[in-house]
């Protein structure tokens, strides 16, 4: 794409879309008084390395982590939406 120069007053008004513009691809240039002195360009992110297994041995889950008490079960069927105050 063709860059775009704008002047540094109408770059403050309009740098939503500006950036907007930027984010798709296009390079803005920001003028003073006609002459170019800044660049508005995608930025370039890098990927994250990702090491499968990095925490491999670190934690552990309880052997009755997935067991639901009975009394919480009872509660969920059988109780009362809104307790009455004693």
């Amino acid at each position: 794409m063709p860059s775009e120069q704008v002047n540094i007053y109408e770059a403050k008004t309009r740098l939503s879309q500006l950036v907007d513009q930027a984010a798709a691809g296009e390079e803005i240039i920001i003028a003073r008084n006609g002459r170019p002195v800044a660049r508005l360009v995608p930025l370039q992110r890098q990927p994250v390395n990702r090491v499968p297994g990095a925490w491999k041995g670190k934690g552990w889950i309880a052997p009755d982590f997935d067991d639901t008490p009975q009394e919480i079960i009872d509660l969920f069927y059988e109780g009362a939406a809104f307790p009455e105050d004693d």
